[in-house]
């Protein structure tokens, strides 16, 4: 990425609702019923142990993260890129936006699940330093498994580009 080409990082307001929806529906859901409409997305925003962050590149959203923080545990519910952009550190940005977020507020676990299908995104959490620690099968809509993954924050990791 090119100067002019930073990305910004921000909270999501009302006006990412459909923008966040949409791209998780064509990102992390696509062939699973829909769980994340704009209704489940602004109730997220509104809550006050969640964090819905979008990326932006040139006013447009580029990425986005929603992580809820608990007492001792955060969860990672989701985060995708377009695709156009992925392999670019937007990703990253997020992730690790959200993991100063958690050290913070004092919380140093980091948890989430994802499409055990899903190789891509297994690879790019392992190299942020998290492991599989689960799977559960019929997860998503009791159609699809997952892998469940995790990150203790105190511990240094070698970040993998």
């Amino acid at each position: 990425m090119q100067e002019q080409d930073a990305v910004t990082l921000q909270l999501a307001t009302m006006r990412d609702v459909g923008d966040i929806a949409r791209m998780s529906a064509a990102l992390i859901e696509d062939g699973l019923p829909p769980a994340w409409t704009p209704r489940r997305v602004y109730a997220h925003i509104k809550h006050k142990e969640c964090t819905v962050l979008v990326a932006r590149l040139a006013q447009r959203t580029a990425g986005f993260a929603i992580m809820e923080f608990g007492a001792t545990t955060a969860h990672l519910n989701l985060l995708a890129v377009r695709p156009q952009l992925q392999r670019r550190g937007v990703g990253r940005q997020l992730l690790s936006w959200l993991h100063e977020s958690a050290i913070t507020v004092g919380t140093f676990i980091v948890n989430l699940e994802l499409r055990a299908e899903n190789i891509k995104a297994r690879r790019f959490y392992a190299s942020m330093g998290y492991e599989e620690c689960g799977y559960v099968p019929r997860y998503y809509s009791n159609i699809e498994d997952a892998v469940r993954m995790s990150r203790d924050l105190t511990v240094r990791h070698s970040i993998n580009p």
